[in-house]
Parts: structure tokens; C-alpha cells; sequence
């Protein structure tokens, strides 16, 4: 079998295709022998095998393990090996091979197999580990540390974590102080076990906190010590060589672990910050000379590593600065910024964002790569990224000290860029690019600063203004220096609100003839774009109007000749630009052509969620032009390809069909108040109610949902008259999908649902009458299997609406029905009751309330007589325990049975609570000082009487959430979803705090459904709230 098998494996290696490929059919045949995982085993442990064999045999080893060792893999294919033991004594025995590359190897299939049989069948494997990390051999370590690496993150127990790490870690410290007997990689491999011995601690501390507390308190001083040792290092030792830098290794693990623990346990590395920050600042001082030699000036390739993986100088410097920047915003060692420690920081930051030779090879060709690296959310993290996210820290911290070093910093490196470009540098020109982007990056933090501090009567502590007009314009025109020139048209838009109309208006001329100009290059082009998506964005429209029609114009073209980011941002930026002015300006021919633009765009990327989201955006203001003939053009040209798109897509490109449906929707949205225009909803019809009939992926039902709901909000009238070829209705066809939904078991539709059945009844009441009972009747049936709250929702609040309208009628209805021998009213009302407290949006909400009063007020008796849920009944068994899905399963809430009346009040009583200052009435001012790793026993007084706010931070807390949670009842800040008909509805507008109060008092001035005897079967509390609202 060996041999057979030494045969294949060289014959993979073959130059020859036919070889190859016959060979490699060969093994997967053998893959199914008992023997094969042995013989391969046996194969990379032969010394005297060529070693080109042996590492294809381990490759081998691993996908056979995958392939045929057990069930647990999921590309198992069956016939598991008898022999597994003689094949993971041998696998293990080649953790300690003579050869880096054959220990890496095993110890990544040794990882796949204790992944699976750790510890059941494979109980001695942590043992064993530990014991060849104490051999003292350099190899063996070496293949262990490989393993732990993987095995103490995926898969030790919460039990297991603790007795583990108690055998582990001291065999890690040792490993770590051997610098003459192991290399630095596996040095650092010890801190990067040690980092998810860390996290491991974290995830159970709430499980063993008393174990945790201690395990930290003896563990983590000594290896912060340690760390402080290895840090006070000169790190100029790892970069001298010109052999290797794994020197580097250990730094870059020890500051991410630093990271770690200053996350899961801040206060262990409290007294340590100051050694720490001033190690890190070193670092950065140190270092930078080497960064600029290698990475800048590139006169210097960067040594390779011993070992495979590369270690290169930024892997070091992000973890440095995302160190600093999270002590920065714990707030600890505030006393260590003072003096120059500050400036040096910042100075530092500057010198690390500038671009690398790298950057500027592969921007100047690649104007994907060229924008997502400016984005927020960019995913390839950098030191630039790093960078600005630091200095964002740090203005958020301090704001006025940071921006003040911002201006003394911009103001010396204009000074030496310009001496460095008279004496002719040929890179005089990135540190200013840099700068400009630091500050940039930070605009409106900066400008917020600004604000404050003038306010405050107190010098600004930058002089924007001076930059704009002293050294932004002469940066414009370097058309040899693209990346310093497109950074200027950037950095001016991104302070466009300090200019004045004339000098934006200047901009915005010159970086129009940038996107004009077919000679400039990629960087200075999508800067431009850049500055005109920012220009547009937060200008004034008087200084914009000359010039939008040309952008607009200039934009189109480019929608057909980008991918990717770099459309992501033409979308973008012609999506800001026609909203300027609400599109007066838009001519017929202009609107036609973008039209054509983004159908063609929507046509190559009708998948991509976030093209779409913004070409709904782009359609909805170009329909929403006020120029007489524009909505009328747009519809004209997007309609007809959007409607057959609906039913010619096919079935498994779902999504097209999806896609379509929203842009549709986008131009409704867009459409006047006078309606959605004659034709439309005749031509669009057959097609949107064919595909909904016949979908069955979510997303299109959903969208055709939400399609119609604003079809019916914008132009009832015109889906109730239309009718198909037999004479078929448009609310026909709507409540046939309705019944559709009701009879699904995928509850995805949500809310949806409810909004479309609410706007039905708000906007064809009289047309929906004949058939209200039977869809009523569905409604209530749904209630009694339905399972997700926002369906419950959708299936209660028009319910609520029409109570709060025709009570006693849609009472009657309710007592009327007979489902599974229970009244419509008990399956209503016991529904309602339970989910209530949770309904989503503002109008739903309230609409509860209005309806929950009337059936109070009702006094019906029908209504007096129904219990329905209260309160949780404590056990033993569930008190102080966070109940789990599983928990909750295996011990299912119990609750107490009360009347009807008394769980409206209780409800009620909950909105006038969380609506004004009632709510002050159970605040009982007790304070608790819980013991914990949070670190904020460090609070600034004045973080500690904002609950670790600072008084602005905290100020704008209690905005959003509002005086005793008033907010709550602010539609503009909280909830955007509701639409603009239910925020006009009088229910919106009313203020439903005096409502609730008069409610209250009224009911108990007249005993309303013997309010005194429900009162009496509240708790205390609440029993004091309603004294006091009845008596304010």
C-alpha cells in the first residue's frame, strides 16, 4: 500500500497534465482503503523519502482526514479508518520533525482531528501537547505551539478552560523567556495562545466569576510584566537585520494581546497604561525611520521571514495604535497625554498615514482599490485606516486640545513641504497629503470644535479657513503631483460649510473641469467626484444651481464605464446632485438620458443590494422633480422595461424580478400628489400580479407588498378601477394575496403585511366592505398559529384601527365568530393583550393605546368577563436566572390570570409612564456598586454623575431618549418607518399624554367599568402612579 501510494503522490508531482490528473484519480480510489490514512502517516514520517513527497503526503493526510475520518467533517464521505490510533500517534510523532515545513503540516492536521475527537476518543492529546512544550526541543515546541494556536479557540469547554490554562500557561511563560532555545515565531505564537487563553476567560466569567477573578488576578501581572520587559526592548534590534524581522513577531502578538485585556479585564492593566503608552509611543518614534526607508521610499525590499508567513512593519503599527486608541476611549491615564506625549502622538500618526510606494502603484491604476480605501467601511484595514480611527479617538476625548495640535502639525509640514519641494524632493509632497487626509478624515468633529469654541467665547484652535484659502488653491492645479492635487478638492469639500458662496463656487468650477478634463488621471478624477459628492451633499443650493446640470450631465457617461466602488460613488454623487433643488432644474432630454443610465446600470447589477438601494434613491428624485413633463418622462422610459422585467426574468434569478419591483416602487414614491399618472397602474398590473401569483421567493412578495401599499397610499382610485381582461379587479387580486400570506407558514412578510391591510382600510374602507368580514375572520384565525411578533402586529393593529373607528361594529363581529370554539374576541384580546408592550413604530403604537380606551370605555360586558395573562410567576428555579430559548423551553414561563380591565390599565398605565413624569413616581434613587472588571472606578467626576458620559455626551443622550422618555413619543428621532400618511394622522399629531391623563381621571370620576375595583388589583406601585396621574 506504501508504495502504491508513493507511486501516485509522485506522479501528482508530475509536469505532465495526463499524469497528473490519472494519478490523482488513483488516490481517491485508494482514499477508500482502511490502510491509506496509516500508509500516508507512515509516508511523512520516512526520513529517508524526498521531501517534496513527503509534504504532498501530508497534504494528502489532511484531505483524507476531511474526507474519511468521521461524520463531524462536513465533506465526510464515508468509510472511516479502524486504525485511527497508530494514525494520530504518528501524526502527532511529526510535531517534532527535523523540518519546519512537515511540523506545520501535521500540526494542521492534527488540529482537524482533535477538532473531532477531542477528548472523547482522543483523551491524552492536552497532556501529550503540554508535554512536548516542556522537552526543551526547539522543534517540538514548535509543532505543538502550531496546534495550540487553533486548539484553545475552537475547542475547550467552559469547564475545561480553567484546569487547562492552570497547566498550560506557566509552560507558555517559560517557552516565551527561552530567547537563545526557541525562535521568535514560536515565541510569539505563546502570546497568541496566551490572547485566546484571555478570551476564553472573558466568555466564562459569567459562569465561574470567582475562578475568573482569581485566575486573572495571579496570571495577568505576570505576563504584563513580562510584556513590559519585552517592550522596554530597543524594537530597533528586530528591523537591523537584513536577514529576517521576526523580532517583530512577538511585538506585534504582545500588543494585540495588549488590546485583549484592556477590553475583557481593564482594571488588571490600569497601573501598567502608563508603561504601555509611553512603550507604544516609543515604538511609533523608533520605528518610523525603518517604515519610511521600506515602505516609502521602497529603495529597500523587506526581509523575508524564517518561516512562511510574512512579517512586515504594519502588522506591528496597527496593533500599536488600536491599543492606544482604545486606553484613549477608556479615558484612563489622562495625566500621561499631558505635556508632549500628546503632540507626539499625533505627529507620529502623521508621519505613519502617508502613502507607501504601494499605495501609489496600485491607486494610480486601480480606481476600485482608490475608493474603498477612503470609505468608513472599508474592509482592508491599513496603518492609514488605523490612523484616522486613533485621531478619531482622540477628538472625541478631547477635542479642543486635539484640534489645536492638528494646527500647529499642518502648519510645520506645509513649512518643510514646501522647503523639501524648493530643494527638490521628489516626495516633498506626502506628507502633506497625509496631513490634509488626517485632518480631512476628522472634518466634522473638527467643525463641531470649532463651533463650540467660538460659541464659548474662546479662540478657534484651527484656522480652517486660513488652509482653504492660503494653501488649498495652490494644490489644485499639480496635476504631476495627482494624489496631493485630488486630495485638495477633497479636503476643501470636506470644510465646504467654511467657505465662502464665491471661493465653493470656485471649487466646484475647478473640479468639474478635473472630471472634464480627459488627460487627468484616475485619483485626481475620483477626487473630484469625491468633492462633488461632499459639495453637494452639505451646500447651499444658491451657490450649486449653476452648476448641477453640467455635473449631471458629465456624470452619466460615467455610469456606463465604471464597476464596483468606483460606481458605488457616481451613483452616489448623482443621487446627492439631483436632489439639489429639488431637481427644478432637470430638463426632459437630461432626465431621459440618466433614466437610460441607470436602467443600464440596473440591467449589469440588478443582484447588488447596495446599487439598487441607491438607484431607488436616484429614480424617486428624479420622479419627484417638480418640472412639469419630468415625472411624466421618467415613467414614460423606466416603466415599461421595469413591468416586463417582472414576468420575463427567470424563476432561479429571483432577484431580478425583486429588483425590479423596488425601482417601480421608487417611482411611485416619487410621483405627485395628484397621483401616480394615468396608465400607470394599467400597464404595470398584469405583469405585477402574474409574478406575485406565482413567487414563492420572499423578497419579491415582500416588495410587491410594499409596492402596493404605496400604490393604494398614493392612488387608491386607480387600483380599485382597474380592472384585467375578465373583469377582474386590482382589489380583487390584492386580497387574494392577502389570503395568500395568511395561509403561509413564512411569517417573513412581517410588518409588511399589516401596512398594506391597514392603508386598504384607511383609503378603500367602502370598496373593501363587502369582503371585510371574511378577511376579518382570516385575520383572527392566523392569530391562533401565527408565531413571530411583527406578524402578531400586522395581524392586531387593524384591529385596533377599525375599534378606534367603528367599536361596537367590529365588536359585535368579534363575539359573532366561532374559530375552533373560541369567540374572534377572546383570540383578540388575549393576542393583543400579550404582545402590546412590544408593537414596533409610532402610529401602531399609539393606535393600541386609542383602541385599548375605547374598550375600557366600552363597559361591554363581554369584555369584563375575559382573563387574560399577568404577571410571571418567580420559581425557585427562575429567579435571578437569564432565561434562555432552551431554559425557557425545558421550564416554560408560568403566568397569573387577571381580568381583562386590568390588563388594559396595566397597559395604559405603561404608556403614561413612559410618556412624562409619572415615570418619576418608581424611581427610588438606590444606587448599586457591583464589583467588576469594567474599569470604571476611574470615572471623571463628571463621568461618574453621568453614568460615564461626559455632561455633552450625556446631554445628547438624554435628547435622543427624551425628559423622563418623552422621547419615545417623538416620531422624527425614533422611527423613521412609519410613512408620511400616518404621521399627518390625527393619531400622531395628538398629544397623547393629556389624552391618557383625561382618560384616567375621567374613567375614575365616573367609575368607568368599575375603575375603583380594578384599580384594587393592581400592585402598589402602580396603584400610587394612578393616584398621582388622577390627582396632577
Amino acid at each position: 500500500m506504501a508504495s502504491q501510494i508513493a507511486e501516485c503522490l509522485a506522479a501528482t508531482l508530475s509536469a505532465d497534465g495526463n499524469t497528473r490528473i490519472s494519478a490523482e484519480l488513483r488516490l481517491a480510489e485508494l482514499f477508500a482503503s482502511p490502510d491509506t490514512g496509516l500508509a500516508l502517516s507512515q509516508l511523512i514520517l520516512a526520513q529517508d523519502v524526498n521531501m517534496s513527497l513527503r509534504q504532498s503526503a501530508s497534504i494528502v493526510l489532511r484531505k483524507y482526514v476531511k474526507e474519511r475520518w468521521s461524520p463531524y467533517f462536513a465533506s465526510f464521505k464515508g468509510s472511516a479508518p479502524p486504525i485511527k490510533t497508530q494514525i494520530r500517534q504518528a501524526v502527532f510523532h511529526g510535531l517534532s520533525d527535523n523540518n519546519r515545513k512537515i511540523r506545520s503540516l501535521c500540526a494542521h492536521t492534527l488540529s482537524s482531528i482533535a477538532n473531532c475527537d477531542w477528548p472523547d476518543e482522543y483523551p491524552e492529546l492536552l497532556t501529550s501537547l503540554i508535554g512536548l512544550l516542556s522537552s526543551n526541543s526547539p522543534d517540538s515546541v514548535h509543532g505543538a505551539m502550531q496546534v495550540f494556536t487553533e486548539f484553545i479557540k475552537s475547542d475547550l469547554t467552559e469547564d475545561q478552560i480553567l484546569p487547562v490554562l492552570r497547566e498550560l500557561l506557566p509552560v507558555l511563560m517559560s517557552i516565551l523567556g527561552s530567547t537563545e532555545s526557541h525562535s521568535a515565531p514560536t515565541r510569539a505564537r505563546t502570546v497568541s495562545v496566551f490572547r485566546q487563553c484571555i478570551t476564553a476567560l472573558f466568555m466564562v466569567k459569567d459562569q465561574h466569576p470567582q475562578a475568573v477573578k482569581e485566575a486573572t488576578a495571579t496570571v495577568l501581572p505576570v505576563w504584563l510584566e513580562a510584556f513590559k520587559v519585552l517592550l522596554n526592548i530597543d524594537p530597533q534590534q528586530d528591523v537591523r537585520s537584513t536577514d529576517n524581522w521576526d523580532g517583530l513577531a512577538v511585538r506585534i502578538q504582545v500588543f494585540k494581546t495588549l488590546d485583549t485585556i484592556h477590553t475583557s479585564f481593564p482594571r488588571a492593566l490600569t497601573p501598567y497604561l502608563k508603561d504601555f503608552l509611553t512603550a507604544s509611543l516609543n515604538h511609533l518614534q523608533t520605528l518610523y525611520p525603518t517604515f519610511a526607508q521600506f515602505y516609502l521610499s521602497s529603495s529597500e525590499s523587506v526581509p523575508r521571514s524564517s518561516e512562511d508567513e510574512s512579517i512586515e512593519l504594519p502588522q506591528l503599527i496597527c496593533p500599536i495604535l488600536d491599543f492606544v486608541a482604545a486606553v484613549t476611549r477608556g479615558g484612563k491615564a489622562k495625566e500621561w497625554y499631558d505635556g508632549g506625549n500628546f503632540a507626539a502622538l499625533i505627529s507620529a500618526v502623521f508621519n505613519f498615514i502617508q502613502m507607501t510606494d504601494e499605495d501609489e502603484e496600485t491607486w494610480a491604476t486601480n480606481a476600485n482599490a482608490f475608493v474603498a480605501q477612503e470609505e468608513d467601511d472599508t474592509q482592508s484595514y491599513s496603518v492609514r485606516v488605523a490612523g484616522f480611527d486613533f485621531l478619531g479617538s482622540l477628538i472625541d476625548r478631547t477635542p479642543a486640545q486635539t484640534t489645536s495640535i492638528f494646527q500647529s502639525t499642518i502648519l510645520h509640514i506645509v513649512h518643510l513641504s514646501q522647503q523639501a519641494r524648493e530643494e527638490g524632493k521628489v516626495d516633498w509632497w506626502r506628507p502633506l497629503e497625509a496631513a490634509l487626509s488626517a485632518i480631512g478624515s476628522q472634518a466634522d468633529a473638527v467643525q463641531d470644535c470649532v463651533e463650540d469654541e467660538t460659541d464659548s467665547g474662546r479662540p478657534k484652535p484651527i484656522d480652517i479657513e486660513s488652509l482653504l484659502s492660503n494653501v488649498i488653491p495652490s494644490i489644485l492645479g499639480l496635476s504631476e503631483q495627482p494624489f496631493l492635487q485630488g486630495r485638495g478638492f477633497v479636503f476643501a469639500s470636506q470644510y465646504a460649510k467654511l467657505l465662502p458662496l464665491q471661493l465653493a463656487g470656485q471649487y466646484l468650477d475647478a473640479a468639474v473641469q478635473v472630471i472634464e478634463n480627459n488627460d487627468a488621471g484616475i485619483p485626481v478624477k475620483i477626487s473630484a467626484v469625491k468633492a462633488i459628492h461632499n459639495f453637494c451633499q452639505g451646500g447651499d443650493d444658491s451657490a450649486l444651481i449653476n452648476f448641477v446640470p453640467r455635473i449631471a450631465k458629465d456624470l452619466g457617461p460615467f455610469l456606463f464605464a465604471t464597476s464596483d466602488d468606483t460606481l458605488s460613488l457616481v451613483l452616489e454623487t448623482l443621487s446627492v446632485v439631483i436632489e439639489v433643488d429639488q431637481g427644478k432644474w432637470l430638463t426632459e432630454d437630461l432626465a431621459n438620458s440618466l433614466v437610460l443610465a441607470v436602467l443600464d446600470v440596473w440591467n449589469k447589477n440588478n443582484k447588488d443590494p447596495i446599487f439598487l438601494s441607491i438607484m431607488t434613491d436616484i429614480l424617486a428624485s428624479l420622479a419627484a422633480s417638480p418640472t412639469p413633463g419630468i415625472y411624466e418622462t421618467v415613467v414614460k422610459q423606466a416603466l415599461p422595461p421595469l413591468s416586463n422585467a417582472l414576468t420575463s426574468a427567470k424563476p432561479e434569478e429571483s432577484w431580478v424580478a425583486s429588483s425590479a419591483i423596488e425601482l417601480v416602487t421608487s417611482l411611485v414614491k416619487g410621483s405627485p400628489e395628484r397621483g401616480i399618472g394615468e396608465g400607470f397602474f394599467a400597464l404595470l398590473a398584469p405583469n405585477l400580479f402574474k409574478c406575485l401569483g406565482e413567487a414563492e421567493d420572499r423578497d419579491i412578495i415582500q416588495n410587491g407588498i410594499s409596492c402596493l401599499t404605496i400604490i393604494i397610499r398614493k392612488d387608491c382610485p386607480q387600483l380599485v378601477a382597474w380592472t384585467d381582461s375578465d373583469g377582474r379587479g386590482g382589489l380583487d387580486y390584492v386580497l387574494t394575496l392577502v389570503a395568500k400570506l395568511l395561509d403561509s407558514q413564512d411569517e417573513s412578510g412581517g410588518l409588511v403585511i399589516g401596512d398594506l391591510i391597514i392603508h386598504l382600510l384607511r383609503r378603500a374602507g367602502e370598496a373593501v366592505l363587502p369582503v371585510l368580514p371574511q378577511l376579518l375572520q382570516a385575520m383572527v384565525s392566523r392569530m391562533t398559529s401565527a408565531k413571530t411578533a411583527t406578524f402578531l402586529q400586522s395581524l392586531v393593529i387593524p384591529f385596533t384601527f377599525l375599534i378606534n373607528n367603528q367599536r361596537d361594529t367590529v365588536l359585535s363581529l368579534l363575539e359573532s365568530m366561532d374559530i375552533q370554539g373560541r369567540s374572534g374576541l377572546d383570540i383578540l384580546i388575549q393576542t393583543w393583550c400579550e404582545n402590546a408592550e412590544t408593537f414596533q413604530g409610532f402610529w401602531p403604537s399609539r393606535i393600541s393605546t386609542m383602541a385599548l380606551t375605547q374598550l375600557f370605555a366600552s363597559e361591554r360586558p363581554s369584555l369584563q368577563s375575559l382573563v387574560v395573562k399577568g404577571e410571571i410567576i418567580v420559581k425557585p428555579e427562575n429567579k435571578n436566572v437569564i432565561m434562555t430559548r432552551s431554559r425557557t423551553k425545558s421550564t416554560p414561563h408560568e403566568f397569573t390570570l387577571i381580568p381583562f380591565p386590568v390588563k388594559a390599565l396595566k397597559i395604559l398605565l405603561h404608556d403614561v409612564q413612559s410618556g412624562g413624569e409619572s415615570a418619576t413616581i418608581t424611581a427610588q434613587n438606590d444606587t448599586y456598586d457591583i464589583d467588576s472588571d469594567d474599569g470604571d472606578e476611574e470615572w471623571t467626576e463628571e463621568e461618574k454623575l453621568n453614568q460615564g458620559f461626559k455632561e455633552d455626551e450625556f446631554a445628547f443622550l438624554s435628547e435622543m431618549i427624551g425628559p423622563k422618555g418623552m422621547a419615545f413619543d417623538n416620531d422624527d428621532v425614533l422611527d423613521d418607518s412609519d410613512d408620511e400618511d400616518l404621521k399627518s394622522d390625527p393619531v400622531s399629531q395628538m398629544d397623547m399624554q393629556s389624552h391618557l391623563v383625561s382618560f384616567f381621571r375621567e374613567c375614575a370620576a365616573r367609575n368607568t367599568s368599575n375603575f375603583s375595583a380594578v384599580v384594587d388589583q393592581m400592585t402598589a406601585e402602580e396603584i400610587l402612579v394612578i393616584r398621582r396621574v388622577v390627582n396632577i
